[in-house]
């Protein structure tokens, strides 16, 4: 398959990574922060907060379909080592290792933190990021994306890792963190808009979404 992308250190695919992980070999680890089953807007209809509703094409609406445990197993093949974000909204199997991003707001209808499953051989880890601070930062226009010196983080606690995959990779946070640690990452994106994104950034030339250029 022809990558949308590709540089010395980071190659991005877009397409499904159901069809596409299978044909690209084994990596050092897994570093992926799945869709949970959520709602949220096209970009033609801009920012909002996530809804939990029927499917409603016509205003816009779409959802991030979870991945499945059978496939949340199979990922877990492809690498020795593993960090997946969403470790409370997905089956995956028990462990007694995990990751927490302190996002260090107390705000009542906001999550003061997140959650990734993980298999390093290292007791429960916190990092700390003001979830303030990374909103007013971030650079990739994802709903959903993670501060790149998290990511980072996570890279430096999984140790001497050389190549890594995120098959659900958004605005290509880990693409950018792998390549700034000189890493190799292969990303994958369904959605093209963030292909196009990640790409951007991966240059170094980033555009936030819906700036008409």
């Amino acid at each position: 398959m022809k990558p949308y992308y590709q540089d010395d250190a980071v190659t991005i695919y877009h397409g499904v990574c159901e069809e596409i992980v299978p044909g690209l070999g084994k990596f050092d680890l897994l570093l992926t922060d799945p869709p949970y089953g959520i709602m949220r807007f096209n970009k033609e209809f801009g920012k909002t907060r996530f809804k939990r509703h029927a499917r409603l094409k016509h205003v816009g609406l779409w959802w991030d379909v979870p991945p499945d445990e059978k496939w949340l197993a199979y990922l877990l093949t492809v690498a020795p080592l593993a960090i997946i974000w969403g470790l409370n909204n997905l089956p995956l199997p028990r462990s007694e290792h995990f990751l927490v991003w302190d996002k260090e707001q107390s705000v009542c209808n906001f999550a003061s933190a997140e959650l990734a499953w993980c298999n390093l051989s290292t007791p429960a880890k916190v990092f700390r990021y003001n979830f303030s601070k990374h909103n007013a930062n971030k650079d990739g226009g994802h709903p959903t994306e993670k501060p790149l010196a998290l990511i980072q983080w996570c890279i430096f606690l999984a140790g001497d890792v050389k190549r890594i995959l995120d098959p659900y990779a958004g605005s290509g946070t880990t693409g950018l963190a792998a390549k700034n640690l000189g890493r190799e990452a292969i990303l994958i994106e369904s959605d093209e808009q963030y292909c196009e994104v990640a790409a951007r950034r991966m240059r170094q030339e980033v555009l936030p979404l819906n700036s008409g250029k």
